[in-house]
């Protein structure tokens, strides 16, 4: 053989080469294409499982806090319940120790009347004494 021969196997080697690898190349991007679509049916699937999730989620906490807040605010109403209720035991017993007061007073500008009615019964140059 010849060197002519040589490079005429060379190119018919070389086309059938270039050929299948042209006919490989195309397979190939047609796979990838594939696999693509496939990648963004499943990423479209996931997407809506999450925001199914996420809605649930958001619900749950919702509901959580609703939960919580209501528990909060019963718990606040009692002790302001109680609050209203030690005002008005002090409130009674200011009432209480205000009527004792005025009773003493009474019975104190009572005994200084008396005294004085007693004193000034006397004449000048008596003294009281005391027993």
């Amino acid at each position: 053989m010849e060197e002519n021969d040589f490079k005429r196997i060379e190119q018919l080697v070389s086309n059938v080469v270039d050929t299948k690898l042209g006919r490989l190349e195309g397979e190939v991007v047609a796979k990838f294409g594939q696999f693509d679509e496939k990648i963004d049916a499943k990423l479209g699937e996931f997407e809506t499982k999450i925001d199914a999730k996420l809605g649930q989620l958001r619900k749950d906490v919702n509901e959580d806090f609703r939960h919580h807040v209501g528990i909060l605010t019963e718990d606040f109403q009692h002790k302001l319940q109680f609050v209203a209720e030690g005002h008005q035991m002090l409130s009674e017993k200011l009432d209480r120790v205000e009527v004792k007061l005025e009773n003493k007073m009474d019975s104190i500008f009572a005994e200084l009347a008396a005294h004085r009615v007693d004193t000034e019964g006397h004449k000048r140059g008596h003294i009281v004494s005391e027993p």
